[in-house]
């Protein structure tokens, strides 16, 4: 099969879809992969690597979608992208069209083949692709939270980890998922005061075994949730609905309730945001205040560190190109886990979950590959 890698164009985004080592996989497979002239160039690898790699360059996006079958990106269709598609394409990066009605039906229009690394299962039910990025948000999450908490970037002038004698910030986290884990993580082996939310109380198990305690667990309720938000000198957004929208957590009434010159991080933000005043930033404007609180809802959080993210992705990501590569859709019916990515097939949203967000029906997407 031949495959297609465009270099990415949405703002301030560096990764690359596929890394040298990938290409090589899938060359010695005997597939023709087409690189973009310049697509790695941002994660630090170079078009020499790629050729040595194996891979064939492009000299733009155009000639990439005109002659591969199977794009590779990392996030979603930008409109000059998705109107490139065409029927005999399938499309396998992010998505995340629950909050994006424009690019579902965008990619509906296209009839192209999409399936989103963010909704594809692994047999235990979790989510192998999402899994690496989120390892990274939740990480970034700490890091972000620790310099916005600075006074010149209009945080309320406080050392996440505090001093002898001066406490260290009180970080709340909502969800106990990858992400919130990997955020529970950092701000603890930075010093800070920890508390963890989440709906599962064996998810808080694991979370109390996994921190030996030095973290606080409390189950999610609306009281919990509240009383957690209005205590916090940091909030980290990291509740996961997959394929659908994020829950609202914090409103717009609770901002004049905390301390001014907080921070709240909404790494949701790609699935619509789970604070009410969310709305997506970039990486050269990170930030905006309401009601005295600074929101940092960077919609790519991991294209801060492309090469660290790129590297990730593609080892997370290459199983399944060689899969599609080999079989193309068949590979669905193979696969139940990877159908379960599918999210558009024929002018359809397939996805369950995000058809109902997008206020669509949808019939049983894996039938046809049973």
């Amino acid at each position: 099969m031949r495959i297609g890698v465009p270099k990415e164009i949405k703002s301030d985004e560096h990764r690359v879809g596929l890394i040298p080592a990938a290409v090589r996989e899938l060359a010695a497979h005997g597939h023709q992969v087409l690189m973009e002239t310049g697509a790695g160039a941002g994660s630090g690898f170079s078009d020499a690597a790629y050729l040595e790699a194996g891979a064939v360059l492009a000299p733009d996006a155009a000639a990439v979608f005109a002659g591969a079958d199977l794009i590779v990106k990392v996030k979603e269709p930008q409109r000059p992208e998705w109107e490139r598609l065409t029927p005999r394409h399938i499309l396998f990066t992010y998505l995340h069209l629950a909050p994006d009605p424009a690019q579902a039906e965008g990619l509906a229009r296209s009839g192209c083949a999409a399936i989103a690394y963010e909704t594809v299962t692994d047999p235990s039910g979790g989510l192998p692709l999402l899994a690496p990025m989120s390892e990274i948000a939740g990480r970034l999450s700490i890091l972000a939270a620790a310099q916005h908490l600075q006074k010149h970037n209009g945080g309320m002038g406080l050392l996440l980890p505090g001093v002898a004698g001066s406490p260290p910030a009180r970080v709340t986290i909502l969800g106990g998922g990858m992400v919130g884990a990997n955020a529970a993580r950092m701000a603890l082996g930075l010093g800070a005061q920890v508390t963890l939310l989440d709906r599962s109380i064996p998810r808080l198990r694991v979370l109390d075994d996994l921190f030996e305690g030095r973290a606080r667990t409390r189950y999610a309720n609306l009281d919990a949730v509240e009383t957690e938000i209005l205590a916090a000198d940091v909030v980290i957004g990291a509740v996961l609905a997959a394929g659908a929208a994020a829950p609202r957590l914090l409103r717009r009434e609770h901002l004049s309730r905390m301390t001014p010159g907080a921070v709240i991080v909404d790494v949701a933000i790609d699935q619509g945001g789970c604070f009410e005043t969310s709305r997506p930033t970039t990486h050269h404007e990170p930030t905006f205040v309401v009601d005295g609180v600074v929101h940092y809802c960077v919609a790519n959080m991991p294209g801060a560190v492309p090469r660290t993210a790129s590297e990730a992705l593609g080892n997370a990501t290459l199983p399944y190109v060689l899969k599609l590569a080999d079989q193309g859709l068949e590979a669905l019916r193979a696969d139940r886990h990877l159908a379960r990515g599918l999210n558009v097939l024929n002018g359809e949203i397939t996805h369950p979950a995000v058809a109902a967000a997008l206020g669509r029906t949808s019939s049983d997407p894996y039938a046809a590959w049973n």
